[in-house]
């Protein structure tokens, strides 16, 4: 199977300052964190500016395509349930 996005869900932690989302691959479920970091380093919404909540997820909205190409990058080198993605991913 593939991993594949059916749900467009995603909350922001706060305490770790990053994004959650998850994908599955067929029945599974593969839970992922994107670092404010990485969202700052491609996305328009954080340059400059300190992360929040509002910013982080906007950024994660205008980068949904790339940050799922890299979420589906990691897994197929190693398949896991959980993830997280960091600047070094998207380079």
């Amino acid at each position: 199977m593939t991993l594949s996005f059916p749900n467009p869900s995603r909350s922001f932690d706060d305490e770790q300052n990053v994004v959650r989302f998850s994908g599955h691959d067929g029945m599974s479920q593969v839970r992922f964190l994107v670092e404010a970091a990485a969202l700052e380093k491609s996305g328009a919404e954080l340059r400059g500016t300190a992360p929040s909540e509002a910013k982080c997820l906007a950024a994660f909205d205008s980068m949904r395509t790339s940050i799922y190409d890299a979420a589906r990058k990691a897994y197929s080198h190693r398949r896991r349930d959980f993830y997280t993605l960091t600047a070094a991913d998207f380079g």
